[in-house]
């Protein structure tokens, strides 16, 4: 054995433990629960279990124990699970010991854990990456997978909160998943797990100082606000055919309950959806014009600036009338829609755009 380990660094790594600079956490894989001596010295008192094998009890006897149940693979969800892990690894530096996070290497999942500890500790001062960095200072092993870095990503977006289940970032995350899957399979997602925006408790909205306002152009039925669509950036494209300076045809949105007749026509008072398409035309929710005003596609959809989107529910922008209303309390601040390169459509200008003939566009 003594002669393996010093051929493979590796298993020799995955049964050491290793200190996270600054803090009394310590990180390593399974085979350092036998260590009792390195743990005694460490005072670990609290012990983190991230994966699915289940080591005798008796190994965690004289700790605090916490098992996270997951694979490391980039589909698993671990982000549900890190509010509860945080306040378990926060109560054991609350109460003078250390901490030990551990999977099977000492790699992915526990790196994982101990990423967004030191993300919720510091929420303007760290990324995911430079966290990632930090703990490879100790434990350079240490490569969390491409999902599961994802779900660190999406954690910092939301501003690392106490709670993710009803977070609306969190929410739609956990939707496209349900999508993603149900496409792969070669079919559209259940209605009923789909999430409707306008369905959903509206959080305030940053004020840009502008709201954006999207109606029917042949009825014009209110359609679509700022709270529900989806920016995206456009994507440089060595293609001839697609240019980064091409406007976008489209305005993509979150689902709303008037699409439901498009995306799921089968549906009754039961939401019983039959068979739904992956994909088709959105119409206007107005029942005395039905006019075709975009389309939408489950598995995605490339924008003609060259951004995919997934999954795309686009409004045709010549089919609708949009229109960037200014805020009247805007300020310095709050530049005016051409101060950052919106044309506003012709009947919504004002003498401040300086906009000549066109058509609006965002």
């Amino acid at each position: 054995m003594t002669s393996r380990l010093q051929e493979d660094p590796v298993l020799l790594s995955a049964m050491a433990m290793n200190q996270i600079p600054g803090h009394n956490i310590y990180i390593g894989g399974i085979f350092c629960l036998k260590n009792k001596a390195a743990l005694e010295r460490a005072n670990v008192t609290h012990v983190v279990s991230v994966l699915r094998l289940s080591p005798s009890e008796d190994i965690f006897a004289g700790y605090q124990h916490h098992k996270i149940d997951v694979d490391d693979v980039d589909d698993d969800n671990l982000l549900e699970h890190i509010p509860a892990a945080i306040r378990f690894i926060q109560a054991g530096l609350d109460a003078g010991g250390s901490v030990l996070v551990h999977c099977a290497m000492g790699k992915s999942r526990s790196a994982t854990v101990c990423i967004a500890y030191l993300l919720h500790q510091q929420r303007s001062g760290l990324t995911p990456d430079s966290a990632l960095e930090l703990i490879r200072q100790c434990r350079p092993l240490c490569e969390p997978n491409d999902g599961f870095m994802e779900q660190l990503n999406l954690y910092h977006e939301m501003g690392c909160p106490e709670e993710v289940a009803d977070h609306p970032v969190y929410q739609r995350w956990l939707y496209r998943r349900e999508v993603e899957e149900s496409v792969a399979c070669g079919r559209a997602p259940e209605i009923k797990s789909i999430r409707f925006e306008d369905e959903q408790p509206q959080r305030p909205q940053e004020d840009t100082g502008r709201t954006v306002e999207i109606k029917c152009r042949k009825c014009r039925r209110g359609i679509a606000s700022t709270p529900y669509i989806i920016s995206h950036e456009q994507e440089k494209q060595e293609s001839a055919k697609i240019r980064s300076n091409t406007e976008c045809a489209h305005v993509f949105l979150h689902p709303m309950k008037w699409m439901r007749s498009s995306l799921f026509p089968e549906a009754g008072p039961n939401d019983y959806e039959g068979d739904a398409p992956l994909s088709g035309r959105l119409t206007c929710p107005h029942g005395a014009c039905g006019a075709n005003i975009g389309k939408f596609a489950w598995q995605g959809m490339q924008c003609n600036c060259g951004h995919w989107v997934v999954p795309a529910i686009g409004l045709a922008k010549a089919r609708v009338d949009i229109a960037n209303k200014v805020n009247p309390t805007r300020g310095a601040g709050n530049p005016s829609p051409a101060a950052i390169g919106i044309r506003m459509p012709p009947g919504m200008r004002s003498s401040e755009t300086g906009d000549g003939p066109g058509r609006g566009n965002l």
